[in-house]
């Protein structure tokens, strides 16, 4: 009996493990493009005087508003959990884009965060409120932002400047086209989820072009401490 129980293992275990693996494959080898690409922020400067963009780089965008205290806890929720664990990897960058009026509150804000981590590749991009309307837009996602310009969604924009996300989350049977950043098990459970697929498929698309130079710099982990 033991004999025969032993040779089902043997049999159905790797027929499982594929199937596993398959199915992996399907739903999470490429996040799906929702729209694009979306509008730069050519002429915008960030805290530094720098001007940032989309292109080329894998962005978590936000729109904190002209009321940084009341809405502070998203960047520390983003910070901690999205942030600090990807940001390690070449090309991945945090871009806050807030009113003009809101420059003074900034360097408040970037000081608590750089208590907890090195935020060089936290921009803070200021705008018109037109402008800022304009980029927000041009995501053509289901949400709005306040009367403040916030909104409480953090977008996934990838290096051809496309908003990545759900096409049907399994949970809503919703496309996602933002992720609650008020939300610590919306940001654990679904988009560190989504930020590791977008950066293995940019892993996937070195290997196949044998870029061996590329490779062995995008893919720099972060410090293990960073990226719990």
């Amino acid at each position: 009996m033991k004999k025969y129980i032993v040779l089902s293992i043997l049999l159905i275990l790797p027929i499982a493990v594929y199937i596993f693996f398959s199915s992996g494959v399907n739903n999470f080898g490429r996040l799906p493009v929702l729209h694009g690409p979306v509008q730069e922020l050519a002429g915008l400067e960030d805290h530094n005087g720098e001007q940032v963009a989309f292109t080329n780089q894998i962005t978590i965008l936000i729109f904190l508003g002209s009321d940084l205290s009341s809405h502070k806890l998203n960047a520390f929720n983003l910070n901690q959990k999205i942030y600090k664990r990807f940001n390690g990897f070449q090309d991945f960058q945090m871009i806050a884009l807030l009113p003009n009026q809101a420059r003074e509150q900034v360097d408040t804000l970037r000081q608590e965060l750089s208590g907890f981590t090195d935020i060089k590749n936290w921009h803070f991009v200021y705008g018109s409120e037109q402008r800022i309307k304009d980029v927000f837009n041009s995501l053509r996602s289901p949400y709005n932002l306040d009367k403040t310009l916030y909104t409480p969604y953090a977008f996934i924009i990838d290096k051809d400047a496309s908003l990545r996300g759900r096409t049907d989350d399994k949970d809503t049977q919703e496309p996602v086209f933002g992720y609650d950043a008020t939300s610590v098990a919306v940001l654990h459970n679904k988009m560190v989820d989504d930020v590791k697929v977008i950066l293995a498929e940019y892993r996937l698309a070195l290997r196949k072009n044998g870029n061996a130079s590329s490779r062995e710099s995008y893919l720099k982990m972060p410090n293990k401490k960073d990226s719990k």
